[in-house]
């Protein structure tokens, strides 16, 4: 960047801005073996920039950091309260053993390698690849200084996306527990969604009513219609199973083979079906049916309808009687359109809800989140304690959430707008974040570079491992269970993936999806108290 024009162009802060969040997200698309930085990219590329000298606009940093952990709270409010209140209590327990012995281990090498404390919050963050973990320590170190924040998130970063990577896919070899199911080859193919229509030859199931029969026992298998008069119509609950009836099952390849082979064979009939009316993606905004599961809800006996596929934290999965329905669930339903429509009503749908953004909610919201950060709250002994411009607007997001609507304020945003605000406010806070600590980043490497990678490696693999021992051992969950929850507790999607690519069951998946808002929220707490600690 030497040339006098292009150093001229990017003088300009603007013009940086862009620059650095497009470079950095095309290099956080950029994928190795399956594992890429995704928003983070856009951190080393200001570090680079700012090492360089360029600059941003003054403020989009703290806009940035309001817009991120305000819809943070938002997507984990309606899982936060409900992961600590029911079963999830153990899922909950094992994302408090891996934040809280992350914390300890960066206290720890922060006092072992006499780390500023903006390098030790920085490597907290960066082990345990939390975003949020970063944006409260930038919050709280606001007065002392965090120039070193962003280059010990930087440091330990790429190790602690790999890092959980490799445990969960090394972890079952080592201990010789098999998850897989088929051949390498097959396995996308396995974790798909598929219908398929199965015509009735068994006679053990002639005259046995169809949703209290044994294809409901599988994991992730549902049948949803029912072949009359050559139109496929949604499955009553008094409905039997007939000699050479033809049903329609929704479900996972390996569990459809299974409910196959149980109910007879495939069938190439030609059918009509009203996919309109008849098949509709509710969102669950109702604290009445939070938390049950499809036994205790029971939706085709009590309500007409059949819940064939759950979408829940960007992942989407086939229910059994014992998976429970979470707030802001979105639940693919099948049934006839007055029944839908009731259950509808139950669930607390909305229509408009699932693709409209109240903006008016969005800026009051956003309003009273940075109000309850700057506001005083008294402590015992006359201490006044601050939320701060990170965990204010957490804690309105985390209300909203978890309430829908508070007066007039509404608390869902739909996925893929709420997704966009969040990734834009992350990029705007890691550009602010990068630039400023930039000009160190050099100084800081040659002076502490090597003890902070190791640093890193410690705070990332030991409390995964402690993670499982306490899961499996103490919390008596199965191996399957309690990887989806380490995932969770270290906030690890790439780590999901690559255990879902392994194995047909839901329970990782579930297990992640609970222990994952609890990880998030601890994060950005104790990411606070590291600070706190290391001061």
């Amino acid at each position: 960047m030497n040339n006098p024009i292009v150093h001229e162009i990017l003088s300009n802060p603007l013009i940086a801005l862009f620059l650095i969040t497009g470079l950095g997200l095309a290099l956080g698309r950029i994928s190795f073996q399956g594992i890429h930085l995704g928003s983070s990219g856009v951190l080393f590329v200001a570090l680079a920039f700012g090492h360089l000298g360029y600059v941003i606009p003054g403020g989009v940093g703290t806009f940035g950091l309001v817009l991120f952990v305000y819809c943070v709270g938002i997507a984990a409010g309606g899982r936060f309260f409900a992961a600590i209140r029911r079963e999830g209590i153990r899922l909950s327990l094992l994302s408090v053993v891996i934040v809280g012995s992350g914390a300890a281990l960066a206290v720890l090498a922060g006092h072992l390698l006499d780390l500023p404390t903006d390098l030790a919050a920085g490597i907290f963050a960066g082990s345990l690849t939390s975003t949020p973990a970063l944006a409260a320590a930038s919050e709280a170190l606001k007065e002392s200084g965090d120039s070193a924040l962003v280059i010990g998130y930087g440091i330990a970063y790429p190790f602690g996306v790999i890092g959980v990577v490799l445990f969960v896919q090394a972890l079952p070899r080592i201990l010789k527990i098999d998850i897989s199911r088929g051949q390498e080859e097959e396995r996308e193919r396995e974790q798909r969604v598929y219908t398929v229509l199965v015509e009735v030859t068994n006679p053990n199931l002639f005259g046995k009513t169809i949703d209290n029969s044994e294809v409901n026992h599988f994991n992730a298998c549902q049948i949803s219609r029912i072949v009359r008069q050559g139109n496929l119509v949604p499955l009553a609950y008094n409905d039997v199973f007939e000699a050479g009836q033809v049903l329609m099952l929704v479900g996972r390849k390996h569990e459809l083979d299974a409910a196959i082979d149980l109910i007879g064979e495939k069938s190439d009939q030609r059918i009509l079906r009203d996919v309109e009316n008849e098949l509709k993606t509710l969102l669950v905004t109702s604290k009445q049916i939070a938390g049950l599961s499809l036994k205790e809800l029971h939706p085709l006996k009590r309500h007409g309808v059949v819940i064939t596929r759950i979408h829940r934290l960007g992942f989407e999965f086939v229910p059994n009687a014992d998976s429970k329905v979470e707030m802001n669930d979105m639940l693919k339903v099948v049934g006839d359109p007055k029944q839908i429509a009731e259950f509808a009503s139950l669930v607390g749908h909305r229509p408009n809800a699932i693709n409209e953004t109240d903006l008016l909610s969005l800026s009051l919201g956003l309003a009273l989140g940075i109000l309850l950060g700057i506001i005083p709250f008294a402590l015992p002994g006359g201490e006044a304690l601050f939320l701060g411009l990170a965990g204010g607007p957490l804690v309105a997001g985390l209300i909203l959430g978890n309430f829908g609507r508070v007066g007039r304020l509404v608390g869902h945003i739909p996925r893929p707008t709420r997704v966009l605000l969040q990734e834009f406010g992350l990029v705007l806070f890691l550009a602010d974040a990068g630039v400023k600590g930039g000009g160190a980043l050099v100084e800081t490497l040659q002076a502490e570079g090597v003890g902070l990678f190791l640093a890193g490696i410690a705070i990332t693999t030991i409390p995964i491992a402690l993670g499982y021992l306490v899961a499996v051992k103490f919390l008596k969950m199965d191996p399957v269970q309690a990887l989806g929850g380490i995932c969770g507790g270290m906030t690890s999607t790439p780590a999901l993936g690559a255990i879902t690519s392994k194995t047909d069951s839901q329970a990782p998946v579930v297990s992640y999806a609970t222990a994952y808002p609890v990880a998030l929220i601890l994060l950005t707490v104790v990411a606070k108290m590291v600070v706190k600690i290391m001061g």
